[in-house]
């Protein structure tokens, strides 16, 4: 009975899998061109409604910065609404919110961004905008002052003052002790206190300019719409001469590390990660394409190995959680997390012994058929679904084409996902899943440091 309960499971994740592929599969038209700047513009058409979102992405973010200097790039997004040449402070927003537009921005390792969502008759307002502040901004001393204490009591709510979010700062700093990555986004609080607006500006001027950024348009447009609208704003704005960035490679078997942390924290947790390459790095993209996969199998839903076995099966844990950026700049980290079973009296020590006892699974036995189908269509699932979004769209594409790789790979990337054997699985568990790429941080109650 079993067997057919598997072979019906089976029958039914390929009846949803294969449509999957088709709907993933069919490409939708997209235009790139670079203007006589080095602006590179992205154009995707999507016509099922009358939107369209806009987004500015620029080459830098905390991976890019240095020791004494961290927190620039975080720090130089809030302040690029505080006003240009042409409008003062929030002035941009205000226009934006009459018209009806959502706007944003975001930093992160590798990039800054800086989106609007609006009506597509409204577009030329969002590039105006963007070109403005790029090619103008202005740098308030008084303003800065202001917005350096949000950010210190950004740091202090978002970081220091939340035990888990500390505890992966620290994890991160240990896991990655050669590239720019162990650098929080938001910066050390020391830097932070000694950041002078004359080191955003030299941020500014370093790397805001159109021959270090891509514009993303997905929505209701046309290439020759945006073609126009891109040269009229952003065409006029200067390139500036820049010095190229090198992608953050680490090394590739640092050793085991171990971190052990007292926070005000209720609970035990651990965090394990290991050294290994993004899709930017790697000499096999096969290898993180099964890593995806991996990521998916032991942390891929309630069926997923981790909370069927470590959870809901042993009781050993109360939690657990995988994940894997396959898209970073440069070399990335495989990182597992989870929560002991207090209630049950369960250690850390007892976890950490499980978790690897799982990733040795893998090692020495490849995935069945049915599983490995089940999780690949739950990933290709949550990908093409989405992608139904623009944003989705555009940010998909605005990651890849930042962190150095092109938009090209997000429409072969249900094909690569695809081509993964479970013998790939079991290789790339044996390559990367090994001591001398490990690190480990267990985080205990403050209480047990006494």
């Amino acid at each position: 009975m079993k067997h057919v309960i598997l072979r019906r499971a089976a029958l039914l994740l390929g009846c949803l899998y294969w449509p999957l592929m088709a709907v993933g599969a069919a490409p939708q038209p997209t235009h790139e061109f670079i203007l006589d700047n080095g602006l590179k513009v992205i154009v995707r058409e999507d016509h099922r409604a009358p939107v369209v979102v806009s987004q500015l992405w620029y080459k830098v973010g905390s991976s890019y910065e240095q020791a004494g200097l961290t927190g620039l790039s975080h720090a130089l997004e809030h302040m690029m609404f505080k006003g240009s040449e042409k409008l003062g402070p929030g002035e941009s927003s205000r226009i934006l919110r009459e018209l009806g537009a959502e706007e944003n921005a975001f930093t992160s390792d590798d990039y800054t961004a800086y989106y609007q969502v609006l009506a597509k008759d409204r577009l030329a307002v969002a590039f105006e905008l963007e070109a403005d502040r790029l090619a103008s901004l202005q740098l308030p001393a008084d303003e800065f002052a202001r917005e350096i204490e949000v950010i210190q009591e950004e740091r202090r709510l978002r970081t220091d003052d939340r035990p888990s979010s500390l505890a992966y700062e620290r994890f991160k700093a240990m896991a990655y002790p050669a590239s720019g990555y162990r650098i929080p986004t938001i910066g050390w609080m020391a830097d932070l206190q000694r950041m002078t607006v004359d080191d955003l500006r030299a941020w500014y001027q370093r790397w805001y300019a159109p021959n270090n950024a891509t514009l993303v348009v997905v929505g209701d447009v046309t290439r020759d719409e945006v073609q126009q609208l891109a040269r009229r704003y952003f065409g006029p704005i200067p390139a500036r001469d820049l010095v190229p960035a090198k992608r953050p490679l680490e090394l590739t078997e640092p050793g085991e590390r171990r971190l052990t942390l007292h926070l005000k924290t209720q609970l035990p947790s651990l965090l394990m990660g290991f050294n290994v390459p993004a899709l930017a790095t790697a000499e096999n993209p096969r290898d993180v394409h099964a890593l995806r996969l991996i990521a998916a199998l032991l942390d891929g839903g309630y069926s997923a190995r981790l909370a069927s076995r470590l959870e809901r099966g042993a009781e050993l844990v109360s939690g657990a959680s995988a994940w894997y950026n396959a898209h970073a700049r440069g070399d990335s980290l495989f990182v597992l997390s989870a929560s002991p079973n207090v209630q049950q009296k369960r250690t850390l020590e007892q976890v950490e012994a499980a978790l690897w006892e799982q990733l040795d699974l893998l090692k020495r036995e490849a995935p069945s058929t049915e599983e490995l189908q089940r999780v690949r269509a739950q990933l290709i699932a949550g990908l093409v679904y989405e992608r139904d979004s623009i944003t989705a769209q555009a940010t998909t594409i605005g990651t890849l084409e930042t962190v150095g790789l092109s938009w090209r790979l997000m429409e072969r990337e249900l094909e690569e996902l695809e081509a993964v054997t479970a013998e790939d699985i079991q290789r790339a568990a044996r390559t990367y899943f090994t001591r001398t790429r490990l690190s480990v941080a267990h985080v205990l109650p403050e209480e047990a440091a006494r």
